[in-house]
């Protein structure tokens, strides 16, 4: 860290907000900045970035770089690479913190490669550490089964795109004082080889995955849409999210937007309910950061018994109507 220093966020709006994922990685970033006396910069892109810098101020960030200009009001990962590669040329961190989001995963290997930085995905962990006096960064490998810890080439900047829920956001400090830089830079649409044609919403129901505190997720043990009518009965109960497996999504029982895994949303609930679920290897990497995983499947030798804290070895169909029966007796 003796050349480049700092840490910069991309950070990501969501409807005229702040995501939940750039105030995570507000926190994260706030801390190793602690540890090392170092400045948190935020990049924040859109319309309605100026309105926002203050609160992400109080969040954790020293500056906060807007950037405004119409190349930038759709998202377009050719020009938000190009715009996050010039930033960092100027300001040159050490870390350039993303989410492991569908944003986060399509501009973080564009900028790390036009940097020739270094480039870690799908971090559930990033620190400092003082021993070594480098930034480490930890990620799931081998579907799950192991934990690598990484660390940056000496004097080359690090990229890292991190899992939702991996790091704590921080109480707001209202007085905190920072900086706000409008950025001046533009993209040629001329470099753009697609084009955003159409937008389309996916149907959501109820407490969005990513943020649940409580999800209850069915696989194809489920065996239909009436079965996933039963988990939304005990979702509604616990005041869950309801999720789903790569089957019930292609068997059409669920919308996309349901589906967990890494071909879906990745989650970290306090309680994850499995039912009729395998626990194959795709699955699993969306739910390892879950605090507590509670597996109900017929199947003794179900792969979803090795991660699970608890696990119940029944017919689902036996099983849920009477833990809804207790769950509104006890409300």
């Amino acid at each position: 860290m003796a050349e480049n220093k700092g840490i910069l966020v991309v950070g990501e709006i969501e409807e005229g907000k702040l995501a939940s994922i750039t105030k995570e990685l507000l926190g994260g970033a706030r801390q190793i900045a602690d540890s090392t006396k170092e400045e948190v910069s935020l990049l924040l892109i859109g319309d309605k970035a100026s309105s926002l810098a203050q609160e992400a101020i109080t969040l954790g960030a020293d500056k906060v770089y807007l950037a405004a200009h119409p190349s930038f009001a759709e998202f377009h990962s050719e020009a938000y690479a190009f715009l996050i590669s010039e930033l960092c040329q100027q300001v040159q961190p050490a870390l350039c913190l993303m989410g492991q989001t569908d944003g986060g995963r399509d501009v973080a290997p564009r900028v790390a490669a036009r940097l020739g930085a270094g480039l870690c995905m799908d971090c559930v962990e990033v620190k400092f550490d003082p021993q070594q006096k480098q930034i480490l960064q930890s990620r799931p490998v081998f579907g799950g089964k192991a934990i690598a810890v990484m660390a940056p080439a000496a004097g080359k900047m690090q990229v890292d795109t991190v899992r939702p829920k991996s790091m704590a956001p921080l109480a707001p400090q209202a007085g905190r004082s920072g900086q706000s830089t409008p950025l001046s830079l533009s993209f040629d649409p001329a470099q753009q080889k697609a084009k955003v044609t159409k937008r389309e919403k996916l149907p959501a129901e109820g407490i969005k995955l990513e943020e649940a505190r409580i999800i209850v997720a069915g696989g194809g043990g489920v065996g239909g849409v009436e079965g996933f009518a039963m988990l939304k009965q005990l979702a509604q109960g616990l005041g869950a999210a309801v999720g789903a497996t790569r089957v019930p999504v292609d068997e059409k029982w669920v919308p996309l937007s349901q589906e967990i895994g890494q071909t879906g949303k990745i989650v970290s609930p306090e309680l994850y309910i499995a039912v009729g679920i395998s626990g194959a290897a795709q699955h699993i990497t969306g739910i390892l950061n879950s605090k507590c995983i509670v597996a109900i499947n017929k199947d003794p030798d179900a792969n979803i018994f090795k991660v699970a804290d608890y696990g119940v070895v029944a017919d689902f169909r036996q099983v849920l109507p009477t833990l809804i029966e207790k769950i509104k007796s006890a409300r």
